[in-house]
């Protein structure tokens, strides 16, 4: 698979794109799914361009888990959320559809299921909100 730096991430990356950031550093950029399959769905973006996550070079898997593990406790306590679905998708018959790789970080209720994949856009005040409140809880996080 061929990496497209004209996709929907690399140009968010590149600030060519709208969207609601919760958490940047070196390695990545983690925003707002603006499909989310639940309230608090994020996505964790390499800054590396790679198709997927087996096209990541090694040197930059530590930073994005590291930052996915960071969003995934602050998405937890902002939705008061009993578990937290970590994951990513690699090639379309895994259910990629954006060829940049990005992990899902979607907070789960218990009795309560997601919403399907590209369900819906949600309202552009939702996912502020939504922003707002995991990054509060990333600014409560003790530094690692």
């Amino acid at each position: 698979m061929t990496y497209d730096p004209g996709n929907i991430f690399a140009r968010i990356l590149a600030g060519e794109a709208k969207c609601h950031s919760v958490y940047e550093d070196a390695h990545v950029l983690a925003i707002m799914d603006v499909m989310p399959q639940a309230d608090g769905h994020a996505l964790v973006l390499p800054k590396t361009p790679a198709a997927d996550f087996l096209a990541l070079p090694e040197e930059a898997v530590p930073g994005v888990f590291a930052a996915a593990q960071r969003v995934a406790k602050a998405a937890r306590e902002a939705f008061a959320a009993d578990g937290v679905l970590v994951k990513a998708h690699n090639g379309s018959a895994a259910g990629q559809v954006i060829f940049h790789m990005h992990v899902h970080v979607i907070p789960c209720h218990q009795g309560r299921q997601m919403r399907p994949p590209g369900h819906a856009l949600a309202a552009d005040r939702v996912l502020a909100e939504h922003a707002r409140l995991i990054r509060q809880a990333l600014a409560r996080q003790t530094p690692q």
